[in-house]
């Protein structure tokens, strides 16, 4: 397995950093071996990007030594793919299409897509969706991008968050599995399980369909997001997650998303964060 940084862990990560050279280079000091890269509606990388600038991106990570983790988008929230409005659903659409086309430019084979959501806890302003209108939006609007997402050879990675939905390793084996293609997979967040499961046995139900892996630490004694903490300062049981990805063969990207960066001195989360990461995956029985 090797070790990735999202870019959303480095200041300016999440609204858009306008050049990726200088986050590379200090995620390449502090021992990652890939930058997961993110589209964003500023900065470098965003829906408007044309091919030289989509190039320019892999090359600034490349130049660093590094490999293109994974792509990522946070657009996915405000173009729901579940939203009422079918024009919203109809942007969220488009915008994996983007991410289709963005890893494909890459080499990357997978992305990033949050598949909806019942509520959002962060946007008291988004509406509820019926738990079945949920499940029927999304799953149109998977099936829709399937073909393109086989074309380009590049996986939907459904990610597992805060969403309401989803929320079983068996639930999202059955939501998977409905498609009936490789192109759909699982884009597993190890912290965002922990308040209500355990991820080692999410990891064992999904197994192969399991296409990327993004980590940060949670305590289930806040359980609230302020639970979210550095990794190894929480209470996941990182052996037990480590072992179980050996067991079903994962030996792709395990991306370490820290979110938001520290306030002052955040060169010290990325160095933190590497340490920590490169102990998870030594571990495991």
């Amino acid at each position: 397995m090797k070790a990735g940084i999202s870019i959303w862990s480095f200041p300016g990560g999440l609204s858009g950093v306008k050049d990726y050279g200088p986050v590379a280079r200090q995620a390449k000091a502090a021992g990652f071996d890939g930058l997961e890269v993110a589209i964003s509606p500023e900065g470098a990388l965003t829906p408007e990007s044309d091919e030289r600038q989509i190039a320019a991106v892999g090359t600034a990570i490349r130049n660093e030594g590094l490999e293109v983790a994974g792509v990522a988008t946070g657009m996915g929230w405000e173009y729901s793919l579940t939203h009422p409005d079918k024009q919203i659903r109809e942007k969220g659409k488009d915008i994996v299409r983007r991410e289709i086309a963005v890893a494909k430019a890459l080499g990357v084979d997978a992305v990033l897509v949050v598949p909806g959501s019942v509520d959002v806890f962060f946007m008291p302003q988004a509406p509820v969706v019926d738990y079945r209108d949920a499940w029927q939006r999304a799953s149109e609007a998977i099936a829709s991008l399937v073909p393109e997402a086989q074309a380009a050879g590049v996986r939907i990675g459904v990610e597992n968050v805060w969403n309401r939905f989803l929320l079983s390793p068996m639930e999202m084996v059955q939501f998977i599995d409905s498609f009936g293609s490789p192109s759909v997979g699982a884009f597993f967040d190890v912290g965002n399980v922990a308040l209500l499961g355990y991820p080692e046995q999410w990891i064992k139900a999904l197994g192969a369909r399991i296409c990327r892996v993004h980590v940060k630490d949670f305590r289930r004694s806040v359980g609230t997001a302020g639970g979210f903490v550095d990794l190894l300062s929480g209470e996941i049981n990182w052996p037990a997650v480590t072992t179980a990805l050996r067991e079903i063969g994962y030996d792709g990207f395990v991306t370490a998303e820290m979110i938001p960066p520290y306030t002052y001195y955040p060169e010290v989360l990325i160095e933190n964060t590497a340490r920590a990461l490169r102990a998870i995956l030594r571990g495991g029985a």
